[in-house]
């Protein structure tokens, strides 16, 4: 019998560059979707009436379901059709857009936010599957880094979009921009794509699925709900409880399955765990980071939407500079001394940036927000290809789907960590002395909050204050940020393997850094 790659091998199909294209628009979609909301969230919270919480979840109902549902979207694709899952994903992808585009409800935007998820999901590990029934071997690294290139570059581009598109539209229309993308994508993928599928895939686990959503889903939950409601709220202990019976019955399920989901033994390999932690650490500092400056930026220095996205691009600039550099230094250098020292750098961004007053103005912002771009990255790329070069080749696509796993639960922690750390030092911080309670609790909801209604009583001394609150909540967020990275400088220079070949070590990063753009 003649496999479908066997056939690519002797005969391409003439269309396949076409049907490329179509893959990079869907790429670049979620590319975009990483970090443009970022841009809107705190003019959604100012139409919408949003607290910090809400934009909070409107960030990580995304994150908390791309991470659970990764692993058996690509098992889905294997047993019942990549092109016919991936067209599922994308027609999810849509619905969920515009949805989310004409919402009058902050609970629907999230739900929106969470139907996104899903099709991200399935959009984002069948997209690779499918080229090898595209393209013959020796054209497939060339594919994978143009798909992979279009996802990276949607990230930088996002804000600025997002924008330019607030500032001539509603806010809605961050979500409009995907459906002629996609819909391009899903005819694209009808025309021209051929089926594949693999007949001895394992079957989806939907306990362990539900299991991981739900377990995830609770931690966040509570981490979000603690600064207001308390943290010895029956309601947040309760979703920590419920989070660590969740995620504790996960493990032993997984532990004790013939063929894992999730195969956690892969945990016990030091190279592996060390390395994993260490790109975890850069999507919490990343996800966070980008989360909190819109709100500084346009609260606070007073920006437009369009120049809030501009003002966010040093970040990026810094992470494109140092994925240029950094296969080069690993092979001079050695991966463990290039993640060590990234770390102190990027420990050094969040010290500096942590000095942030009200009054800094946006040049001392650029100048720790590139810098801390360049630690995030040259600890990032070294990091992914070290975990996967610890591996076997039999292990390395189950490393990698957990390595994936793992780092959009950091994504989503650091969102909810750092805001929550944020929301907090901010209501205490609040002057509200003399308002009436309702506007005191719009004002303490979140500094968007407190600017609407400083502008509705003339009140400069409230918004002020508010200033104040958030950017003192910021600084104790980066000085956070500076000291868990000096931590994990220190540990990775004792845990992290120093004898691999400097080749080896180099090579598996230049694999691995286009690939793991799902950020």
């Amino acid at each position: 019998m003649v496999t479908v790659t066997q056939e690519v091998e002797s005969r391409p199909d003439p269309r396949r560059w076409w049907a490329l294209g179509a893959l990079v628009a869907s790429m670049l979609v979620l590319g975009f979707d990483m970090t443009i909301l970022n841009v809107a969230l705190p003019t959604i919270a100012a139409d919408l009436g949003a607290t910090t919480g809400q934009q909070q979840w409107m960030a990580d109902a995304y994150i908390v379901v791309f991470a659970a549902l990764m692993l058996p979207a690509g098992l889905l694709g294997d047993r019942f059709g990549r092109r016919r899952m991936l067209i599922g994903g994308l027609g999810v992808f849509l619905a969920a857009s515009v949805l989310g585009a004409f919402a009058s409800d902050v609970n629907w935007v999230i739900a929106a936010r969470a139907l996104m998820g899903v099709g991200g999901a399935l959009v984002m590990p069948l997209a690779m599957s499918v080229l090898p029934s595209l393209f013959p071997r020796a054209e497939q690294t060339k594919a994978i880094g143009m798909i992979s290139a279009a996802s990276a570059l949607g990230m930088p581009l996002g804000p600025v979009i997002g924008g330019w598109l607030l500032n001539h539209f509603w806010w809605g229309s961050v979500f409009v921009l995907n459906v002629p993308m996609v819909a391009i994508g899903i005819t694209a993928c009808l025309f021209l794509l051929p089926e594949s599928r693999d007949p001895a895939a394992p079957r989806v686990d939907v306990v362990s699925t539900a299991l991981t959503a739900l377990g995830l889903g609770a931690l966040i939950y509570a981490i979000i709900e603690g600064p207001g409601k308390g943290w010895s709220d029956a309601v947040v202990i309760g979703g920590f409880a419920a989070a660590v019976v969740l995620l504790g019955a996960l493990v032993l399920r997984e532990r004790r399955s013939e063929s894992p989901m999730l195969d956690l033994s892969l945990l016990r390999h030091r190279g592996f765990l060390s390395n994993t932690l260490t790109a975890t650490l850069g999507m919490f500092v990343m996800s966070g980071v980008m989360f909190l400056l819109p709100q500084y930026l346009q609260a606070v220095l007073g920006t437009d939407s369009l120049g809030t996205g501009v003002r966010m691009v040093p970040m990026m600039g810094g992470m494109l500079v140092a994925a240029k550099l950094a296969q080069s230094l690993v092979v001079r250098f050695g991966a463990r001394s290039v993640i060590v020292v990234s770390l102190v750098v990027l420990a050094f961004a969040a010290f500096l940036g942590a000095r942030t007053t009200v009054d800094s103005g946006y040049g001392f912002t650029a100048l720790w927000l590139s810098v801390a771009g360049v630690g995030i990255a040259f600890a990032m790329i070294p990091a992914m290809g070290g975990a996967l070069g610890a591996l076997s080749k039999d292990q390395a696509g189950r490393g990698s789907g957990l390595m994936s796993t793992v780092r959009q639960t950091g994504s989503a922690l650091g969102v909810a960590l750092l805001g929550a750390l944020v929301a907090g030092a901010y209501t205490d911080r609040l002057g509200t002395a003399g308002l009436p309670g309702p506007a005191a609790d719009a004002a303490r909801d979140s500094v968007i909050g407190a600017h609407v209604v400083a502008g509705r009583l003339g009140d400069r001394a409230l918004n002020a204050s508010a200033d104040a609150a958030f950017v003192h909540g910021m600084d104790l967020a980066l000085v956070v940020i500076g000291i868990v990275a000096l931590a994990a400088a220190a540990l990775c220079a004792v845990l992290l393997p120093g004898g691999a070949p400097a080749g080896r070590a180099a090579g598996s990063a230049a694999e691995v850094a286009p690939i793991s753009t799902d950020a």
